[in-house]
Formats: structure tokens, sequence, C-alpha cells
């Protein structure tokens, strides 16, 4: 078996384990499911709501004010908001999002098929003898089977063989994105249309009808506010959860008497109407974001940059996923927005990639103060001096006008007024909770109640996101046995552990079901707990098996929880 067999095979172990054991479900699945929508069973909300609240708590409850870079001011402060889902609509065309929000999408004419553009590759070349060309296209993932296809016959034969032979088009290309080949056939023909029997076909085996070329999409979902229903009242699901924390950053200034370096943080729903949301969770049109806007004085801004891609890198790493399966990778500079000073995203190494190839978990990003300034003055672009400047119309006005409110700020230790930059750590808790799915996934041989080695799956979660952190068995359903049991579970429960109790099969088969679960730890009570006060505490990873007091057994989960 492959090495990208190997990994689809535990993908699908993984996606099927989910839904047994009720981590993630299929969105209207009794209906046939919908593409891009996913819920969450009992298990799958605690760990993701202990995902959040990791996030959380690492990030503004309990973050150390003077864990500061070298350099910067020796205190900062993080603060929380909860901002709406639908804005102002000029919030988006201010930030951007109204003009350039949209991905490149093809249809396929027969089936209908829609793909993003950028996600299928074409290699193509020219044979020697002047024939037609020759188009090979394949998904990026390598999801689907790649197919060859050749062109129709065509006048443009002849002109085919000139321009092959005069600029020396190699016979076959390395792959490039479906949008670049069109743009280098334009180039080769010198053409404003790429002419029909030179666009690919369908990526599906048993279609090959023709694809359009690419076209705008844009990915905000639109709604209506009130009755009316006119243009007037368009509004749209927010995209990103950002644009809340720039909109609210002088309120948040004002009301809470904080100063400058302050991070503003907020968990919530985003949306965006993905061409082909896939690979379960990774993709969606519906996601929950985690995201700190950073604001900071310009000249600390790059110090602090630095400290946001080095504190969000060791936290994955913190609760539990191996640093061989993460990267902190730069962007090219191609691939930076316009604004940007610089962005790393942190990838993880998902079983449903290529070897090699990661997907993105979180993106730190510089935005020097493009935020801030766009909701004052307006949409930005870049000048031809490579300042920011408003974008204007036609008629040289703004072509969409910011608040025209002041969101400087004024620092009066150094008597100075400036627009803050901002450093944006911007993580996905969906992404988030796949990557630590993925990465407790584990299979070993251990025995089971009759001494015989059988495959156990293990979810290998760090304590703090655990769905269940403890599991209670008596041994048996007597002997005063399923009493005491249920008193301990009390007790772990009063603490404020999620536990859970159970009675029923043997209890070989009552630790692998807790196993999938994740849980780790287990408490058993037996014939001895009612001579000698004792229990069995079992550890999920070790399999280690020690006695201890059962007054003493809340305190030493706790003291587990905190190593």
């Amino acid at each position: 078996m492959s090495a990208k067999e190997d990994r689809t095979a535990l993908m699908e172990k993984i996606v099927a384990l989910c839904k047994r054991r009720g981590f993630v479900f299929q969105d209207s699945e009794i209906y046939g499911g919908q593409n891009g929508f996913w819920d969450y069973g009992p298990l799958g909300t605690e760990l993701k709501r202990n995902v959040r609240n990791a996030w959380w708590e690492d990030m503004v409850s309990r973050h150390d004010p003077l864990d500061a870079p070298t350099g910067a001011p020796s205190t900062y402060q993080m603060v929380g908001v909860e901002t709406s889902i639908i804005m102002h609509p000029q919030v988006w065309k201010c930030s951007g999002h109204y003009d350039l929000f949209h991905d490149m999408m093809v249809d396929c004419k027969q089936c209908k098929a829609r793909y993003r553009a950028d996600h299928l590759q074409v290699r193509f070349g020219y044979t020697v003898s002047g024939q037609k060309p020759v188009v090979a296209f394949s998904f990026m993932d390598g999801s689907d089977e790649t197919k060859w296809s050749t062109g129709k016959q065509a006048k443009l034969q002849k002109e085919t063989t000139r321009r092959a032979n005069d600029q020396s088009v190699p016979q076959e290309s390395s792959p490039v994105s479906l949008p670049e080949y069109l743009h280098q056939i334009k180039e080769l023909f010198q053409v404003s249309d790429v002419p029909d029997e030179l666009l690919p076909s369908c990526p599906k085996s048993s279609c090959g009808g023709q694809l359009t070329e690419p076209r705008e999409f844009n990915l905000m979902f639109k709604t209506i506010i009130g009755a009316l229903g006119t243009d007037d009242d368009a509004a749209f699901l927010r995209p990103e959860t950002a644009q809340g924390i720039f909109v609210n950053f002088k309120n948040v200034i004002d009301s809470n008497r904080v100063k400058l370096p302050l991070g503003i943080c907020q968990i919530g729903k985003s949306f965006r109407n993905e061409i082909t949301p896939r690979n379960f969770t990774f993709r969606s049109r519906e996601f929950e974001q985690m995201e700190i806007e950073f604001f900071c004085a310009p000249g600390d801004s790059q110090q602090w940059y630095q400290y946001w891609r080095d504190r969000r890198f060791a936290w994955y790493q913190n609760l539990g996923i191996s640093q061989a399966n993460l990267q902190l990778r730069d962007h090219h500079k191609e691939e930076l927005a316009h604004y940007s000073i610089g962005t790393a995203d942190i990838e993880y190494r998902f079983p449903f990639l290529a070897e090699g190839e990661y997907g993105e978990l979180e993106g730190v990003a510089h935005r020097g103060d493009f935020d801030l300034r766009s909701h004052m003055e307006g949409k930005l672009t870049t000048g031809p001096d490579g300042n920011l400047i408003v974008e204007t119309n036609e008629h040289g006005q703004p072509k969409y006008r910011g608040s025209g409110k002041d969101l400087s700020y004024f620092d009066d230790q150094t008597r100075e007024r400036f627009v803050p930059h901002v450093i944006e750590p911007s993580a996905g808790a969906d992404r988030a909770t796949l990557a630590f799915i993925c990465e407790a996934y584990y299979e070993d041989e251990a025995p089971d109640d009759k001494g015989k080695m059988q495959t156990r799956t293990v979810m290998k979660f760090h304590p703090r996101l655990a769905p269940v952190k403890a599991a209670v068995f008596p041994l048996v359903k007597k002997d005063g046995q399923p009493e005491k049991a249920k008193e301990i579970y009390r007790e772990l429960r009063e603490a404020g552990l999620a536990v859970t109790y159970d009675e029923q099969a043997a209890i070989g088969k009552r630790y692998r079901r807790q196993d999938e679960a994740g849980t780790p730890w287990c408490i058993t009570v037996d014939n001895d707990t009612l001579s000698d006060g004792t229990v069995t505490l079992r550890d999920r990873d070790s399999l280690e098996q020690v006695r201890l007091p059962s007054n003493e057994v809340t305190d030493e989960i706790l003291r587990r929880m905190k190593s």
C-alpha cells in the first residue's frame, strides 16, 4: 500500500470514528446532508468547547501581562468582545470584502459540476509534428484521478504549430493552475479569449464535458434586513470576525481605560460560500474563528509580530500536537496582501493531504494600519509609490467612504498620536479541533478480558481538551459497588470535571469505549474498595493501573490535569 493510500485509509478511519462515537455528524444527514455544513455530537461539542476554552484562557483570562518581547512595553492587556454576525454593509465595502472577497470558479457545461479554478492543475504541450494541443489536468490535492483530454481539431492548428516552435514551448509543461494555463494560452496565441477547443474538459472521468472560463464568485452570504426586501435592505453574514473588532476599537479604548499595547479577542461564527467545500470539516461554509487583533505602536510592531508567531506556534505543541506535524511558513512576497507587512501560516500535516503537504491551521499577519485607516477614510489601495491611498471612482471621488471617525490613539506617555499597527493571529476553531482529532488518533495492541491481543483504538487527547476527563466503573452491579462508584462520580462532578458513569458490559469493553472517546483516566470500584477503601486508577496512554484511596481520587485527577 502506498503512502497516499495509507493516509487516505487513516482519514477514513478517523471520519468513521467521528460519526460512530458522536464527534461530528453530517448536517441534515437524514435528508441527504448539506455540503459544507457539519454538526457536532456530544463528544465533539465538548471537545470543541474545550479547544475554545483553552484558547480563551491562554490568550485572555490567564495571560501573563508581563510576558512581552524584549524592548517592548513591560505590560500589555488582553480583553474580549462579542460582535454581531450581521454588520452595516459599508463595513464590508471599506474593508475591501465587497469588491475583492471572491474566488474564481468554473462550471462543467455538461454535468454542471462546479470547481474552484485554482484547485485545478493543468499540464499542457504541443506535439512536434504540429498537431492539436494535448491537455492534462487534475485536482491539486489528488482527490480525483488524472484525466487526459485531447482538444478537437481546430482552425488554429497551423497557428499552434508556429507559435509553439517560435516560443520553444516544451512538449509537456510542469503543472500550473487553470488560471495560469489560460493566461499562458492567451499569451501564446495573442488572443483575449481562449478558444473553446483549448479549454480543458471536466475532470470527472464519466463526463468529459467542457469547462467554462473562470469567473468571479463572491464568497459572502447575502441576506435581507427588514420586510421590504429591496436592494437597499441587503446585508451580509460576516466572512470573518476581525471587522467587528476594528469598528469597536475606539469603543473599547474609551470605555475600559485600557492602553496600548492591547489585544482585543473574539470567538465567533463566520460564513463563506465556498465553491467546493471538502476534506471533512477543514473547508466549510459555516465555521468558527478565534481571532486576536493586537494593537500596538508602529515602532514596536515588528517585535510583536515575531512574538505572536512564536507564541501561537508553541500553543498547539503545548496541547499535544507533535512538532513533526507542524510547520511555521512565511508567505512569499507574491502571496502577501497589498497592505501586508508580513504573514506566516501555522500549518498541520492533515492525513487527507498528500505526503509532505500541510494545511493551514492559523495565520499570523502584520496588517500595518490598513484596517483602522480603511474605516476612518474609506477603501484603501496601493498607490504608485507603494503607499496606501484612498481608492477613488472614475470621478475622482472616494469609491467607498469611511466612517469619518477618528480611530487614532493618543499615547499620554510619549505625547504622540498615531494610527496603531495591528498584528492578527487568526485561528479556526473547527480546523484546530480537526487537527487535535487527527493527532490524537492512535492504534495499538492490548489484551482483552480473556487475555487475547486485539487492536485498540485510542484518542490521545491532551487532558485539557479531552471531552470526558474520567470514567467511573463498578466492577460488578452488586455488593454495594454501584453505590460507591456513584459517590465517587458525584464528587468528581462537583469538582467541575466532565465525568461519565458506566456499569454495562465487561470491564475490558468499558475501558475500550473510553479509549475511543479519549478519556484519560478510568476509576474502577471492586470488592477491595469495600474492604480497604482503595480503587484502581487506570491511565489511558500507559495502561498503568495504580491503587489509591477513594477519598484521594478527585485530588489526584486534578493534580494530573495540571501536570
